[in-house]
């Protein structure tokens, strides 16, 4: 198959790219930055997104998945609150602008997407019918999903990947977490209760390679089975580290140092990936301990 990718120099993107070649299948990417890559074989093509992506990346090609994002994890200025809207919700509509152009389309249309579209639910559990929220987040992820359904109009499958914290050691939240812990200066946020819904890296890949491969359509929660709470996920990240967890981050403070995002890290949610356990998909790493031990920390 022949995959199209945005995103593909980001810290998903690369482990995808890595685990398509390796499946033999055919890779390119749209980029807004060109840049030297060990892989030769994967074609780069230039799309700063603010206006429809062009044709020629689109040649022959089976599969497209849209990655690129502006970062959430950012102080929430007007400014960047701005940019993580337009990247995803008019980058996403200029993506399927683009390919409505075509005369040969793709046939699947894989977006990511956030759990962020549940907003703060307390020991809910989640699943790919629960109803989204209203805050920031919410409505952003809403309106991303909804100008990636405008592909089904084009003749598209479309798969959203609603994606939790994902883990890896070379970035996404591990990175910015990790330095503090090595420390011994880790802990619980706010009271540690809130659930921690997490994915490794890998499953996340392949659970977008299954859906590609598979013919999945719809609405996935990119997450393990087992979401953990906040304390708990501390205590096994310090533990993994040989070091304390004792450290607890004060919610006021959390507020004061990163505003309205901070929210982001207090709230709870409490997602199952109800969609995917139902295609036979299989997780390397459903355990938050195995996925820890995996990672070279």
């Amino acid at each position: 198959m022949r995959f199209l990718i945005t995103g593909g120099n980001g810290f998903i993107g690369r482990r995808l790219i890595q685990r398509l070649l390796e499946r033999q299948h055919y890779v390119s990417i749209l980029t807004r930055k060109v840049v030297s890559r060990e892989d030769r074989n994967v074609g780069q093509y230039f799309w700063a997104m603010r206006g429809p992506a062009p044709a020629e990346p689109f040649d022959d090609v089976d599969v497209v998945i849209h990655l690129a994002g502006e970062p959430v994890f950012q102080r929430w200025t007007d400014e960047a609150k701005k940019k993580i809207r337009e990247s995803r919700v008019l980058g996403t509509r200029h993506l399927v602008e683009g390919i409505g152009s075509l005369e040969r389309r793709p046939s699947m249309l894989i977006c990511g997407s956030a759990i962020g579209i549940y907003g703060d639910r307390g020991d809910e559990v989640l699943t790919e019918e629960s109803t989204p929220a209203q805050d920031f987040l919410a409505q952003i992820c809403t309106d991303w999903e909804r100008e990636a359904d405008r592909a089904h109009g084009l003749g598209l499958s479309v798969v959203k990947i609603r994606t939790g914290v994902v883990l890896g050691q070379d970035g996404g939240a591990l990175k910015a977490m990790l330095p503090v812990f090595k420390l011994g200066l880790g802990g619980p946020v706010g009271d540690g209760k809130q659930w921690m819904s997490w994915i490794h890296r890998d499953d996340l890949v392949n659970m977008m390679i299954h859906a590609a491969e598979c013919g999945v359509n719809g609405v996935l929660n990119g997450v393990s089975p087992n979401p953990i709470r906040n304390e708990d996920f501390s205590k096994a990240l310090a533990h993994r580290l040989h070091r304390p967890a004792w450290m607890r981050v004060p919610e006021s403070l959390l507020k004061m140092v990163q505003g309205e995002m901070s929210q982001v890290l207090l709230s709870s949610q409490r997602v199952i990936p109800q969609t995917i356990d139902n295609t036979g998909f299989r997780f390397e790493y459903p355990e938050l301990e195995a996925a820890l031990r995996s990672l070279k920390l």
